[in-house]
């Protein structure tokens, strides 16, 4: 099994919380990327760094949405996907 890249994590985070209808909470995150809480904690900081996700401090918790920069890295991110598929180059 080969290694995920920078770019392949930041996608299976932000596609965890598009697929649970834009808002998700922290453990959901940790087991749908299969990060160490270390590390989802690392890049979950990058991800609100560059304005891709939101923390959101609910009654129930910490929740992050995804925004529409974060949203717009989804669909770029899935068109280089198909381009390279195209060619066989995956």
């Amino acid at each position: 099994m080969r290694k995920r890249n920078r770019l392949e994590i930041i996608y299976d985070i932000l596609k965890a919380i598009s697929n649970k209808n834009g808002t998700i909470k922290p453990t959901h995150i940790l087991y749908k990327s299969n990060l160490s809480h270390k590390m989802m904690n690392e890049y979950l900081k990058e991800l609100m760094d560059s304005g891709f996700i939101i923390e959101n401090n609910t009654s129930s918790g910490k929740t992050y949405s995804i925004t529409p920069q974060g949203f717009e890295y989804l669909n770029k991110y899935k068109m280089i996907i198909e381009f390279t598929d195209s060619f066989g180059l995956n």
